[in-house]
């Protein structure tokens, strides 16, 4: 067996990424102790250039995979079925981005981060100016409205604007779906990029490790204790209710509704979301998120639909449970104390919002958008968001990761709604690489033999 194949396998990839977690996190250590700055530059040179490589695929992948995603249902009926699987995807993405809000909202009242002050901590100038720039962009839900609608085709693409692009994929998607034959050739082609797409990211993902102890190494290096100590409660906060979210939400709902082991769904889908929390992108992790939906059994073609549009607008991570505390956070820092309705509105954008999170700027987003639906001061919230910019990569693995379980999870459970669930996959052992020897997604897992 070569070693491709035997480094791809689910759990000794799992192995190398967990793995680099931890080297990366010693390698930090030293590097901020030792003040050696040759290590710590070094170490944030590998997690830009792994992060830009991924980021590279996103706009067009993106694209290619809600086009080929749409074109997909075909296979399992008419335009009545494709609306209902759509319907029904979009209305579980609404119910658990419900209940990851209250979680948030919960333990934000439970930790109250932000009471009595951070002790004259002060947030860097840079993050400050950052900041600042971030919240007149996002800030607005009249600057979503106007940012959705693309002024042409190519500027949407050349200036990296997920949320314009996704309207576009699904736009020319749902009229590519309605043609039939006829736009038979441009689903074929737009089929053949995103295959060229997943075999690069497949590429890039092998290199994981690698870029996972630069990404790790320089948060732990860059921030250590100045700022992390301070903002611990705001982070712990998060990390709390996205396990809540991930071991306990996400469980009953596939023990009760799916009627899939929570243990089998880890086992399956436990590298996708690895990978998720060291790379902190949704998007890049769309082919493993798109292979273990397959795994545990979900119909391909309706995976091949549902994973696309989850890695773009299903985020109760970053959406929901992070949103909700960073409020408080922010009204704490201002000494304001939120009423019933303010909760609410933190709710109804949590649920009504996810749209606006299309992108790897999804939690600003979510963040500047709440904070301005429930009429929070521009200005605190430019101070509070000015201190999260400085222990952000920490919360975003967290978030990033429960993110894509979810992205895993409701397809899941509509496809046993919708009879799309094949058991025999889902009780066969997941012993297929992540991605075969030539870089490309590995099929559905075939079912043991009789």
């Amino acid at each position: 067996m070569s070693f491709v194949r035997t480094y791809t396998k689910p759990r000794v990839f799992a192995a190398a990424v967990l793995g680099s977690l931890v080297v990366g996190a010693l390698l930090g250590v030293v590097a901020r102790q030792t003040e050696a700055g040759w290590l710590t530059d070094l170490l944030d040179q590998i997690g830009t250039i792994f992060t830009t490589l991924l980021q590279i695929a996103v706009i067009p992948l993106v694209f290619t995979a809600i086009v080929v995603g749409i074109n997909s249902l075909r296979g399992l009926g008419g335009g009545r079925t494709a609306a209902r699987l759509g319907g029904k995807t979009v209305l579980w993405f609404a119910i658990t981005s419900f209940v990851a809000s209250l979680i948030g909202i919960a333990i934000g009242r439970i930790f109250n981060p932000g009471a009595g002050g951070l002790g004259g901590v002060t947030a860097t100038a840079k993050n400050a100016d950052k900041a600042a720039k971030s919240v007149d962009h996002w800030g607005s839900w009249d600057a979503f409205v106007q940012g959705l609608l693309p002024e042409n085709f190519v500027k949407a693409f050349s200036d990296g604007e997920t949320l314009q692009v996704l309207f576009l994929a699904l736009v020319i998607g749902a009229a590519a779906y309605s043609l039939g034959d006829k736009a038979k050739p441009f689903v074929d082609f737009t089929t053949s990029v995103f295959e060229i797409i997943q075999r690069y990211l497949g590429w890039i993902v092998r290199l994981a490790p690698i870029g996972i102890i630069g990404l790790i190494g320089a948060a732990v290096s860059n921030y250590g204790d100045a700022l992390f100590r301070p903002l611990f409660s705001t982070t712990l906060a998060v990390y709390v209710g996205c396990l809540l979210v991930l071991f306990v939400v996400y469980p009953i709902l596939l023990q009760f509704v799916a009627k899939v082991s929570p243990l089998k769904f880890f086992a399956k889908a436990g590298t996708a979301i690895q990978f998720a929390f060291a790379s902190q992108s949704s998007a890049a992790t769309l082919p493993l998120t798109r292979q273990s939906a397959v795994n545990l059994g979900v119909q391909p073609a309706y995976a091949a639909f549902a994973t696309p549009l989850g890695s773009a607008t299903k985020m109760d991570g970053c959406a929901a449970v992070f949103p909700a505390i960073a409020a408080i956070f922010v009204a704490n820092l201002a000494g304001v104390s939120l009423n019933f309705w303010q909760y609410v509105g933190i709710v109804v954008v949590a649920v009504v919002g996810a749209l606006a999170t299309a992108g790897t700027t999804g939690w600003l987003t979510a963040f500047t958008l709440t904070t301005s639906f429930i009429g929070l001061d521009a200005k605190q919230v430019a101070l509070g968001l000015a201190l999260i910019y400085s222990v952000n990569p920490i919360m975003d693995m967290m978030r990033t990761a429960t993110n894509v379980a979810g992205q895993i999870v409701v397809p899941t459970i509509v496809a046993r709604g919708e009879g799309l669930l094949d058991d025999k996959v889902l009780n066969a052992p997941t012993d297929n690489p992540q991605h075969t020897d030539d870089g490309s997604t590995a099929r559905h897992t075939e079912p043991a033999p009789a």
